[in-house]
């Protein structure tokens, strides 16, 4: 027989007899007990329901059936299943901060566990995708570069690796670009040092972006306008020996021009020795 009826029989009998139930006895349409009532299903037909919802696109109630798995067979091999795949569902949804906690609760568990670079793989996607636009704090780049690079370190050989070093480098390049931004601000107002300061990261800290073209530029700009025509020469130097083709260094070299100077390496400089190690790092 069904739980359902014996529970509203059951739910009827205590009303009527003025008995208080659940602090109160209102009507069927106000509280269903069956609601209270879980039901126990065994635990690979809630994790095959959970995969079907998942191949059919209803990701909410393929998340509900996993996390049942969990809840109700904590110590089954399906329940350790089922945590990675509710992560994963929260992330399709866009709920990165669920399949976060989710994937890292994993982690934590089951570590040698071969889905646990998954699950880490997992954690990094859902920072990736919570990426903002360089005008923006940047701490889920930053978040990212330490989730994907936490990928690479424990589990070198995991099929994740190669996407994950791919996405390091694009938030990488996220925070070199707030540096730009931020430098150029600076430029913008003639506070040369301030700005000095923030092209100076880019090259030294992110010389393997696409920023540090213009960080290489920006930096003799900067040291011309304040009459240090030898280091605005070494940034040109600099930028002409790892970009030579770039319109970046014609526009400095062109600056250079008009003060009847030329690129010229001064091998003592930070940027002399931060030049050599331009697309390594």
């Amino acid at each position: 027989m069904s739980v359902r009826p014996l529970v509203r029989s059951a739910f009827a009998i205590f009303c009527a007899a003025g008995l208080p139930l659940l602090s109160a006895c209102s009507s069927d349409k106000d509280i269903d007990l069956a609601t209270y009532v879980e039901q126990t299903e065994p635990a690979d037909q809630l994790y095959n329901q959970g995969l079907a919802n998942l191949e059919q696109g209803n990701l909410r109630e393929a998340g509900k059936k996993f996390e049942a798995v969990d809840r109700q067979h904590p110590y089954s091999e399906q329940a350790r299943k089922s945590m990675v795949m509710a992560a994963f569902a929260q992330y399709r949804q866009g709920n990165y901060t669920d399949a976060i906690n989710a994937a890292k609760r994993y982690v934590n568990l089951y570590p040698s566990n071969p889905d646990a670079a998954y699950a880490q793989y997992i954690i990094g996607l859902s920072y990736y995708r919570q990426i903002r636009d360089v005008t923006q704090d940047q701490k889920e780049a930053r978040r990212t570069i330490e989730a994907m690079d936490e990928l690479v370190q424990r589990w070198p050989d995991s099929e994740y690796v190669e996407d994950a070093k791919t996405k390091m480098r694009f938030a990488r390049d996220q925070l070199a670009g707030k540096e730009m931004q931020i430098g150029r601000y600076y430029l913008e107002r003639r506070e040369y040092i301030a700005a000095i300061k923030r092209f100076r990261i880019v090259v030294e800290n992110y010389s393997n972006t696409r920023q540090v073209e213009e960080a290489l530029s920006r930096l003799t700009e900067a040291y011309y306008a304040m009459g240090l025509t030898d280091e605005a020469q070494t940034a040109a130097a600099v930028l002409g020996n790892n970009y030579p083709d770039s319109q970046w260094y014609k526009d400095s070299y062109a600056l250079l021009q008009t003060g009847g100077l030329q690129p010229r390496e001064n091998t003592g400089s930070w940027l002399s020795k931060a030049g050599k190690l331009i697309g390594t790092s």
